[in-house]
């Protein structure tokens, strides 16, 4: 008998909830490529890109651990943006799915989400399955419009003028910057912050952030992870969060983002560029179809309460909550 084998025999009790922890990381890990790509039919759906670690070290008090008879059979992670709050990717060990172990991981999660005080909620999801949807929607999650994970070969692009990188500025630049990344989006969706997925990606190293200033504030920021080890993967940079400033021009401000993060991707020397845009947003969608995005993932995007938030026509927001 396999230790596999031995484990799956063994853990038949009840299910116990519990802080994920530094030394869970590893079978998390293994556990969260099992299970997506059992569910999918993708061995190795996942590459070099690292979901697990890097969301653990963004905040580790929002990473939870099921066990089952001591043994970790599945995690979830939360996150706070101000006045949004997500959560994923919840996994569970594949021979344990119907045991109730999602719904046991999501319970830490929305205490999460009542003490951060977020107004609005939301996850990611597979479209196609009824027993997800049923799940999130015990929870108060309603599906909304569908979201595409885009991609596009990376094309070498002449520098965007004024383009400026969080990682290059002064510490002091660094907090004022902050300061007027949170002006911006929060007037794109009032109380959204960016703060702590920008200083986590500085922190651990994972990309960088783009920022475009304007003659009115901020025009654009862009949260990218590069490369293998952060949420990218080998030769991707992957837009985590992109915005610009609404208002008249946007639609030009948005196409500038873009380039900025397409200069970013040949500076890294990676050759594709992938961003998650949610259908709600359908000029921000057709500008990137025409710029040579297509869709690789396709799942939809469950909100609690039944709103919009900022995924609506004058929206131009780079995003999936994976």
């Amino acid at each position: 008998m396999t230790a596999e084998q031995t484990r799956r025999k063994s853990t038949s009790g009840p299910v116990s909830v519990r802080p994920l922890r530094e030394a869970d990381l590893d079978r998390a890990d293994e556990i969260l490529r099992v299970a997506f790509g059992t569910f999918l039919g993708v061995p190795d759906l996942f590459g070099t890109a690292d979901y697990v670690r890097t969301r653990f070290a963004a905040d580790a008090h929002a990473a939870f651990a099921a066990t089952v008879d001591g043994d970790l059979v599945g995690s979830i992670f939360a996150a706070n943006w101000g006045s949004v709050g997500f959560f994923g990717p919840l996994t569970v060990r594949p021979d344990l799915w119907d045991r109730g172990v999602g719904q046991s991981l999501m319970e830490p999660v929305m205490g999460c989400f009542e003490t951060w005080g977020n107004n609005h909620l939301g996850l990611f999801t597979f479209s196609h399955s009824p027993k997800h949807l049923e799940l999130y929607r015990r929870y108060g999650f309603w599906p909304r419009f569908l979201t595409a994970v885009m991609r596009k070969q990376v094309k070498p692009r002449g520098a965007v003028p004024g383009r400026t990188m969080y990682a290059e500025l002064s510490a002091a630049d660094q907090q004022d910057y902050l300061g007027a990344c949170r002006a911006l989006t929060d007037a794109v969706y009032e109380g959204l912050d960016l703060g702590r997925e920008i200083m986590a990606v500085h922190a651990q190293g994972l990309g960088d952030t783009v920022l475009l200033p304007g003659e009115s504030g901020l025009d654009g920021l862009a949260v990218c992870h590069c490369g293998p080890g952060s949420e990218a993967g080998t030769d991707v940079c992957f837009i985590k969060f992109g915005a610009v400033r609404p208002g008249p021009h946007a639609g030009d401000r948005f196409e500038r983002l873009l380039d900025a993060c397409e200069q970013l991707a040949t500076e890294r020397g990676l050759g594709q560029l992938d961003a998650g845009m949610n259908l709600g947003r359908p000029d921000a969608y057709q500008r990137m179809i025409a710029r040579g995005f297509r869709t690789g993932v396709q799942g939809v995007t469950m909100h609690r309460p039944n709103e919009p938030g900022y995924s609506h026509a004058d929206s131009y927001v780079i995003d999936d909550w994976r």
